[in-house]
């Protein structure tokens, strides 16, 4: 007997369905969460628009694979990078600053920053997700590190909760700022955020600096 071919679909079922969340992601910075639809997303895959659902219920549930991909394993990465970490917390925070920049910040996912500011209120289920896989757990990575510091004597005793936040409010206004009027507005040498956030974490590290630990000779 001549065994039966597998079906368009179960041929297109195999395939992994990155294209889908590539397009997703594309079009929910663009055009925002509300506005982007199920068969917007399929048109911009190259797909019928009844393929999406042989992956995913419905498109929170692709915003969610989205936020996971472009987000969640990259911190999760950063993460184990902070566990390998020999040196001291100071030059730390600063390669995590730069590998945030470059696998988050410098993306296309930098802009669900943006559009989670601008959409949370209308989708708090999402608002919620949001928060407690991406937020919450860059809040935690930064706070145990700068609870590390204090620890050893580099850093002076500050208050932990607002030290995260004046830590993270350059990370957040250079993805706000990217994905708003960095797009309109003529980029100079000191738009370069790479350079901004150098900047604000110098004088950052300034301000946690204990003053009064000896310094090497």
């Amino acid at each position: 007997m001549t065994a039966k071919l597998p079906s368009r679909w179960q041929r297109k079922k195999d395939v992994r369905p990155g294209e889908i969340l590539d397009a997703a992601l594309e079009l929910f910075v663009e055009k925002g969460f509300r506005a982007t639809k199920m068969e917007d997303i399929a048109r911009a895959a190259g797909v019928t628009k009844g393929t999406p659902y042989l992956y995913f219920h419905n498109k929170e549930d692709i915003f969610k694979a989205v936020v996971r991909e472009s987000l969640v394993n990259e911190l999760s990465d950063l993460s184990q990078l902070a566990a390998r970490h020999e040196g001291d917390v100071s030059s730390l925070l600063a390669l995590l600053m730069e590998g945030w920049w470059a696998r988050i910040g410098s993306t296309r996912g930098a802009g669900l920053c943006k559009l989670m500011m601008a959409e949370a209120a209308n989708f708090p289920e999402l608002a919620t997700f949001y928060y407690q896989e991406v937020i919450l757990r860059g809040r935690t990575m930064v706070a145990d590190l700068i609870r590390l510091g204090m620890a050893r004597g580099e850093f002076r005793a500050v208050p932990v909760e607002p030290a995260v936040d004046t830590l993270m409010a350059p990370l957040i206004a250079s993805m706000v700022w990217d994905h708003s009027f960095g797009c309109i507005l003529q980029a100079g040498e000191d738009a370069d955020p790479s350079r901004r956030l150098a900047v604000a974490l110098d004088l950052i590290l300034y301000g946690l600096k204990n003053n009064n630990t000896p310094e090497e000779n």
